[in-house]
């Protein structure tokens, strides 16, 4: 995809996130993606020589293949939306094994799913494309309906199929979070203790997050400090949702804040938004991708936004699910492609 047919895809937000220029917190104060992400972030750390192969290994794949970024498509929804939601749009998603093609068709440098689907084609695939096991989930088969995460999978699992990392969810601002920050903590550092890389789902869940006037589980400010207790349980890479709004710790009025966060470290300008999010993650030592969201009419468009604006903040990729799954394959081919060639558009450079 060249420059004209994204600023094209973009419409009337192009000029904005195309030539907007970050103030706040500098591209000088950030650590940028690439070829040697590897090498330079974690060859400095505490991870084993076979963590560094694993992360290599993830960032070695795919259309993005050694540039720094990546594209995981993650499938997980099975569990966490009901598997009939999930995939009723395209049923032959039901499929574990169409789960996979397409993320080997559409470029991905790797797949993230459940215990389930990838353990039932794992001898056919797991030396072809990067297995990154999702150990927990949220089901919605508990009647009332519950938010926690349940362990489903074990990390010696993981090991044992050949996956190359590890995912997990932590619900930070949950009654349950802290348990589940114990959780993923120990299974983390038995992960990296096998030589697999982390992935952390940093989400908020909390009622009190949403007010009569607006949802703050994607505000920036919150979701950056999700990003920051992330990062200190051991993660590699953070999973975070783009950032719609701010000033969640101030309308919510619980925590502690600085006026700074509002003023001289963010703007409302949405590549400031996410580039807070970058800022909490050690100056985007540790890398951040940011989730697709829901599928819908204009997925193509909205898909090669979120792209944009996590490129230009620092971000390191996209992970995205349902905008691709929920239509036919060659339709979430081109989708995915849409998004890697984001990454791969040299014109597009940090804010």
């Amino acid at each position: 995809m060249d420059y004209s047919k994204l600023q094209k895809l973009l419409g009337a937000s192009a000029e904005s996130l195309l030539q907007h220029t970050c103030k706040t917190v500098t591209k000088d104060q950030i650590h940028h993606p690439g070829p040697d992400w590897v090498d330079r972030i974690f060859g400095i750390s505490d991870r084993n020589v076979r963590v560094l192969r694993s992360l290599q290994t993830l960032f070695g794949q795919g259309r993005l293949a050694n540039t720094g970024y990546l594209s995981l498509l993650p499938v997980d929804q099975g569990i966490e939306h009901t598997a009939g939601a999930s995939f009723a749009p395209n049923p032959e998603y039901f499929d574990s094994e169409n789960i996979v093609r397409l993320a080997i068709e559409g470029g991905c440098n790797g797949v993230a799913s459940t215990l389930g689907v990838l353990g039932s084609v794992a001898r056919k695939y797991a030396h072809k494309i990067p297995f990154v096991l999702k150990i927990n989930h949220n089901e919605l088969l508990t009647y009332p309906n519950i938010h926690d995460q349940t362990l489903f999978a074990t990390v010696k699992q993981a090991y044992d199929m050949g996956c190359v990392a590890v995912g997990a969810t932590i619900y930070f601002g949950s009654p349950e979070s802290r348990r589940q920050i114990t959780e993923i903590s120990h299974a983390f550092a038995h992960a990296h203790d096998l030589g697999m890389a982390t992935i952390l789902w940093c989400y908020l869940r909390n009622a009190a997050f949403k007010t009569a006037d607006k949802d703050y589980h994607e505000a920036a400010d919150l979701t950056g400090q999700a990003n920051h207790l992330g990062v200190t349980v051991g993660a590699d890479i953070i999973k975070q949702k783009l950032p719609t709004c701010n000033g969640g710790f101030k309308a919510l009025k619980f925590g502690k804040f600085s006026d700074k966060m509002y003023t001289s470290l963010c703007s409302d300008h949405p590549i400031d938004l996410a580039r807070y999010q970058v800022l909490n993650n050690y100056m985007g030592r540790m890398g951040l991708i940011n989730s697709g969201g829901p599928s819908g009419k204009n997925d193509l468009e909205e898909a090669a936004m979120t792209a944009v604006i996590n490129k230009r903040a620092g971000g390191i990729g996209l992970i995205s699910g349902r905008k691709a799954f929920q239509k036919p394959m060659k339709e979430g081919v081109e989708l995915l492609h849409t998004i890697q060639d984001v990454y791969l558009c040299k014109e597009i450079k940090l804010a």
